[in-house]
């Protein structure tokens, strides 16, 4: 069976699966003085709070490198067609312009009043898109409210043709929209071999990245 072992000077803590079934973690303090405490039993309360937090903080590591799994899973569900009850939507995917428009038009909803109709979205979605909105077809809009509520991001409100944004829509957009637009685009175009200022510090940094690495290559005789 298989375990993990994590050693502070003459402390442990271990972790295994309990009868195959459940997950313990045990934290064992063996010397008190490890810590800077005294070994007098009046101490025991302190002791008692270092063992609980040590493993909290495993757990809660593990719990974020697990979540990554999570976070992919969900990451590429959007970057794929849906189907719900026999109805096909199209993927959202990061880099689309279109999709960044629809997100942003989320949250600027979220802002007003949380609910919109069709011509609420053609109308705050052309501009973001270069157009006017008479450019925008029903069609095509009806299509995008179709991609949002199939993927979750959006539901009808019922005996309404109003639609509003889920908790699940507010965090995609949030986070579809901040890295792409502070993150990657404009560290894509800082680091652009045709970038306007060569002289930032990242185009500087990334540039004697390169260098370091081909000056690598070269003295270990390996193929750039």
């Amino acid at each position: 069976m298989p375990s993990l072992h994590v050693d502070y000077k003459k402390t442990r803590i271990k972790q295994y699966h309990k009868e195959g079934q459940a997950l313990r973690t045990e934290t064992t303090i063996n010397d008190t003085r490890d810590f800077a405490i005294g070994r007098r039993i009046e101490n025991f309360p302190e002791l008692r709070k270092i063992g609980f937090a040590a493993n909290r903080r495993l757990l809660d590591v593990q719990r974020i490198g697990h979540d990554c799994f999570i976070g992919e899973a969900s990451f590429q569900d959007m970057q794929r067609p849906v189907t719900v009850d026999n109805q096909r939507a199209a993927a959202l995917r990061l880099a689309d312009p279109r999709v960044q428009a629809l997100l942003h038009v989320l949250l600027l909803f979220l802002l007003v009043q949380g609910t919109f109709t069709h011509k609420d979205v053609r109308e705050h979605l052309a501009p973001l898109l270069g157009k006017k909105p008479s450019q925008l077809s029903p069609g095509q809009i009806t299509y995008d409210l179709r991609r949002l509520r199939l993927h979750g991001l959006t539901e009808r409100i019922p005996k309404t043709h109003r639609d509003r944004i889920t908790a699940k829509g507010l965090r995609t957009a949030i986070f579809y929209t901040g890295p792409y637009n502070r993150s990657l685009r404009t560290g894509l175009a800082i680091i652009s071999p045709n970038a306007a200022n060569l002289q930032l510090p990242m185009a500087k940094y990334i540039r004697a990245a390169e260098t370091a690495v081909n000056k690598w290559y070269q003295q270990e005789k390996l193929a750039a």
